[in-house]
């Protein structure tokens, strides 16, 4: 299949116009990241799978329903009724059509066919959206790595074949065309888990499917095969969508480098491993996305995976916890999909969900995921802006013990000597300070907040504090790597068996809002900055541009870099022209002032042009320090 696939790639490049082939640092006036579907801010809403895995049935899901509309969850925004694995009877012969298990979904026995569409149309009544699950592969996850789960197809080998491998097109027109439903989330263990002598292949279970993604490979792993699945979902979703609004949810963990592409092809995309309701896993999906703010945009989120609050380490037992989990999810703008049983709510789980000016934060019509404006393996403070200009802070406690902590002003990029007034969003007290102010965070304790006062930069946006107008169509990355900042938690699925966990989640080093490329000081020639983005050499960022007249920078190699490893050109283009450019910057040299008129312009675009690598056989980091957009 790889081989195969490589060569489909190569005949398609054969027969490609010699313009098509775009190098990816000429600018093109244009955003490249997914705006298709419906996905504006973060989808909310239910799913089925943590609260009763492949055990769904009609019954669970429409009480899950009436439970957001009787506790108004509904009129906050958690519109989406999901069905995860468990739905699918079989695929039937000779015809592929797949038929649902009317034993648990009785609404859909409308004849041979079985349908969901009074199920939906009901679910749509309610003023509910409402989502399927279907798999990449030929198989699903349950049936390759849960066998024991209930409800799992049946049948013979095609029959059990219920994944979109080979029925892309069909599956797509019979779940949005026939059936109606508006959220589709595609895994992607079909593509991974059956290699010709996997055992279940070998008893004759299932059929092979040579592996695209290899979890703990890149090299290892058939991006361009991958992605072109995924891809043909999307058109797909196009085709059979119609004009109604849709949301399209990449699930591949992380894996086949899908962290630099999936942004470009889906609504959200899963970073991680699934979560599981302990701590320490918790803290490993959301490590997959805080470095990765740049590459969430209205149309395009950072997935960490499905909410566990009210399970586990997250239950009425562990309210610190509990709403830690909830607050830094909404402040990294991730998917809030509910897993609990919500026929089991509580009134403190309701308060927690239903805390509207947290959600708020979540639903912020820019569409910023939150920086780091703080990084330790103990402490965290994340900061967004918002579309009024105001500041959402969450200063997040990682350990199990009490820790100090002190929010600034400059982390706010607000100015000192002025008064910063924060309104608690748990609490709803409000309080003041100026310059900076010290807290004391309980074990496991996130304090969120809502920040107001005087700008540090007037009359412009710093482009850190506009994350999701900046995506990085090229971030330089030539060999993507694993990321080790990321922690290492104890999977429930292995224990402590074998060697442990290892990096994974390719992507380390590509852009970051305040940072250099792998987290690394922003910092030039010996000088420091607080702000600026930080990239790869040979990258392009796209700049959504809404009403400012004029784009700055201080340009240069970081610091982070390496002597006589190349020269880097700046350059700023508008609409796919060239405004100006630096003169190639070396290591060591101090930054310059870079700047141009950009009023009009609908996308600037920032190329950092490098002429090589000879020494390191890296791109250097490129620094867009003091970026900013200016009235």
């Amino acid at each position: 299949m790889r081989t195969l696939a490589t060569l489909g790639t190569a005949l398609v490049a054969l027969c490609t116009p010699i313009a098509a082939l775009a190098d990816p640092l000429t600018p093109t006036g244009k955003w490249s990241a997914n705006t298709d579907g419906s996905a504006a801010v973060p989808p909310m809403g239910w799913s089925s799978w943590n609260a009763f895995n492949s055990d769904v049935d009609e019954e669970k899901v429409l009480a899950s329903a009436q439970a957001l509309i009787d506790t108004k969850l509904r009129d906050i925004g958690y519109r989406y009724v999901n069905i995860d694995d468990g739905w699918w009877l079989k695929r039937r012969q000779p015809d592929g059509r797949l038929l649902i298990r009317t034993s648990h979904f009785p609404s859909a026995a409308t004849g041979a066919d079985t349908s969901f569409r009074p199920f939906t149309d009901r679910l749509h009544a309610m003023g509910l959206k409402v989502g399927i699950y279907s798999d990449i592969g030929r198989n699903s996850c349950g049936q390759i790595y849960t066998p024991d789960f209930k409800n799992q197809p049946e049948g013979s080998v095609a029959e059990r074949e219920v994944g979109l491998y080979g029925h892309v097109d069909q599956d797509i027109r019979l779940f949005f065309a026939e059936w109606n439903f508006d959220f589709l989330k595609v895994d992607g263990c079909g593509a991974r888990g059956l290699p010709v002598d996997a055992p279940r292949v070998k008893s004759g279970l299932y059929r092979a499917l040579t592996p695209l993604v290899d979890m703990q490979s890149l090299g290892g792993s058939d991006i361009g095969g991958i992605r072109g699945l995924y891809e043909q979902v999307h058109t797909a979703l196009n085709t059979h969508a119609g004009d109604r609004p849709y949301v399209y949810s990449l699930c591949l963990w992380g894996a086949g480098d899908v962290r630099a592409w999936g942004k470009d092809v889906g609504n959200t995309s899963r970073t991680s491993d699934d979560i599981q309701p302990v701590w320490p896993r918790m803290l490993t999906n959301l490590d997959t996305v805080t470095h990765r703010a740049l590459y969430a945009h209205p149309g395009s989120w950072n997935d960490p995976d499905m909410l566990f609050v009210g399970t586990g380490d997250f239950d009425a037992a562990h309210s610190a916890e509990a709403r830690s989990h909830f607050a830094l999810w909404a402040m990294l703008n991730a998917p809030l999909i509910i897993g609990y049983d919500l026929r089991k709510l509580t009134p403190d789980l309701l308060a927690i969900f239903g805390n509207a000016d947290i959600v708020a934060l979540n639903q912020d019509a820019a569409g910023n995921q939150a920086v780091l404006a703080y990084d330790s393996s103990e402490v965290q403070t994340f900061v967004k802006t918002l579309a009024d200009g105001s500041k959402g802070v969450a200063l997040f406690n990682r350990t199990a013990s009490p820790a100090k902590a002190v929010l600034t002003a400059e982390q706010l990029k607000m100015l000192p000597t002025a008064d910063v007034r924060l309104k608690n969003l748990w609490t709803k007290k409000e309080q003041s300070f100026r310059k900076e102010i010290a807290v004391t965070l309980a074990p496991h304790e996130t304090l969120i907040f809502r920040a107001t006062g005087t700008r540090r930069l007037p009359g412009g946006l710093y482009l850190s504090e506009q994350t999701g107008r900046v995506n990085p169509a090229t971030d330089g990355v030539v060999v993507p790597q694993p990321d080790p900042t990321i922690y290492q938690s104890i999977t429930p699925w292995t224990g402590t068996r074998g060697g442990g966990e290892h990096p994974q989640y390719g992507g380390w080093g590509g852009a970051e809002a305040d940072r250099a490329p792998y987290g690394k000081l922003l910092r030039v020639a010996g000088t420091d900055f607080d702000t600026g983005i930080g990239v790869l050499a040979n990258s392009r960022l796209e700049v959504r541009n809404q009403g400012y007249a004029r784009f700055a920078a201080k340009v240069g190699i970081n610091d982070s870099g390496q002597p006589r490893s190349g020269t880097t050109v700046f350059e700023i283009w508008g609409d796919g022209r060239l405004l100006t450019k630096s003169r190639p910057m070396g290591f060591g040299e101090a930054a310059v002032p870079l700047e141009a008129k950009v009023a009009g312009v609908r996308i600037v675009e920032l190329v950092a042009r490098g002429s090589g690598a000879a020494n390191t056989g890296a791109p250097q980091p490129a620094t867009w320090a003091d970026a900013a957009l200016y009235k």
